[in-house]
């Protein structure tokens, strides 16, 4: 058994175990703070959001607890994304999806524990979603280059990088003119989870099947581009009306 194979394990299994047990002890626990600011979405809904910072909230308190930087979460996060975009690049699909999610858990952790130790602050809110935009750049790169090879693949992963990086524009556009630029389909950790779940499928999917390899990761990337850019649209559209709603007054 490979590693991946062995981390693909372990992850069925905390699933499996913990889900069932966040059912239960979760009935009635107060909604995270974090999970309560961000809207729902169809791929990640409130129970989802909230079983995953339960799931990781033993190990956020140990790095509380041992004055841990939230900056080297950061960093952590674009290493993961260079990693995601290397693996992808060499088809190594599984890899690359196993470091998208590592280097998602990266950016919850860094932003939970600044605010736990009171370092909150516009330098890191700057960085953390800056840092970000790099990460999901870096893994992009190589999803456009691990799909080059397919028709219209390379096409298909521009338009969703593009989408992406749009989806983040509208927003700090709108806030910019103190007009709020959330909701959407595609939102980043939507984008993410897809992605990375793709790629730890297609393997298994395509050989099951028989179909291409990166068929499974193509169709995703595909989701991505078309939910990014409707986000991207939705957001203009709205933002547009909301000032053109001031200018009327």
């Amino acid at each position: 058994m490979t590693l991946i194979d062995t981390l693909a394990l372990t992850l069925v299994a905390v699933v499996v175990a913990t889900m069932p047990v966040f059912a239960i002890v979760g009935r009635n626990r107060p909604r995270d703070p974090d999970v309560a600011r961000r809207s729902s979405t169809v791929l990640l809904g409130f129970w989802a959001r909230d079983w995953l910072m339960w799931v990781i909230g033993p190990v956020e308190r140990a790095m509380i607890r041992a004055r841990v930087s939230p900056d080297i979460f950061n960093y952590l996060g674009v290493a993961f994304g260079i990693g995601a975009g290397a693996a992808f690049a060499q088809g190594a699909l599984s890899l690359a999806g196993w470091a998208i999610l590592f280097g998602g858990v990266a950016d919850v952790f860094d932003g939970r524990i600044a605010r736990a130790r009171g370092m909150a602050s516009r330098y890191g809110a700057f960085m953390d979603s800056t840092l970000d935009r790099f990460a999901e750049a870096f893994s992009f790169v190589g999803v456009t280059w691990y799909l080059s090879s397919t028709p219209w693949g390379a096409a298909i992963s521009v338009l969703a990088i593009s989408g992406s990086l749009l989806v983040s524009y509208t927003r700090a556009r709108g806030e910019a003119v103190s007009v709020s630029g959330t909701g959407g389909v595609m939102q980043r950790a939507e984008r993410l989870v897809l992605l990375a779940l793709a790629a730890l499928a297609d393997a298994a999917v395509t050989t099951r099947w028989g179909w291409p390899a990166g068929s499974v990761l193509t169709a995703a990337v595909a989701l991505i581009a078309l939910g990014a850019m409707g986000t991207a649209i939705y957001r203009t559209v709205s933002i547009a009306r909301t000032l053109a709603r001031q200018n009327d007054l």
